[in-house]
């Protein structure tokens, strides 16, 4: 056997597995698992059951929800009210009665609902009152206008003009600019203009 080719080596060793019984093939796999590291493992198998809910509390809903298609265990792991509560109770949604012990799944279907709920909802709609609409006025440039190059006529070789959006001036003065970092309403920022 050591003097054999490894084609060889594997030859035999289906020719030996396939003649023994199914007792046999177990325990050889048994033997292999534990000389071979396994690759792929569930770690939810393995840990405890609360590392393995706290590693799931990080998740957002869509992929605990994605979590739950991976297999039962961890569909039974993702539906856990423990997971399940702390995100309602980080919006402010409580159950307006005590589960018992026997229901399982009570908070992720009460915020199912709620979000249902806050998409049925439509926006309120400002008033003509309160809707205010900006005089726009042209911002006056410094860069003389440019005459635009009719089509058809060739411009001069090895200088080539710009559009217009592609300016070389860096700092271009035409241009009005918002902080959108601010978190002020667009109508707050008309009003403050």
């Amino acid at each position: 056997f050591d003097k054999w080719t490894d084609g060889q080596r594997r030859r035999i060793l289906v020719d030996l597995l396939e003649r023994c019984s199914l007792s046999q093939q177990k325990f050889c796999a048994k033997q292999l698992q534990t000389r071979i590291p396994t690759e792929a493992v569930d770690f939810t198998a393995r840990l405890p059951r609360v590392l393995s809910l706290y590693i799931f509390s990080f998740l957002d809903p869509r992929s605990l929800c994605r979590c739950a298609q991976v297999s039962w265990h961890w569909k039974h792991l993702a539906e856990l009210d423990q997971l399940w509560m702390l995100k309602c109770l980080r919006f402010g949604w409580y159950l307006n009665f005590c589960p018992t012990p026997f229901e399982q799944g009570v908070w992720k279907k009460h915020y199912i609902e709620m979000v249902r709920e806050l998409r049925l909802t439509r926006p309120k709609t400002p008033s003509k009152d309160e809707f205010i609409v900006i005089d726009v006025q042209p911002v006056q440039s410094n860069v003389p206008e440019r005459k635009i190059p009719v089509a058809g006529r060739g411009t001069a070789r090895g200088k080539r003009e710009l559009p217009p959006w592609r300016s070389a001036d860096r700092n271009p003065t035409d241009t009005v600019r918002y902080n959108y970092l601010d978190n002020c309403d667009p109508s707050e920022q008309a009003r403050q203009a």
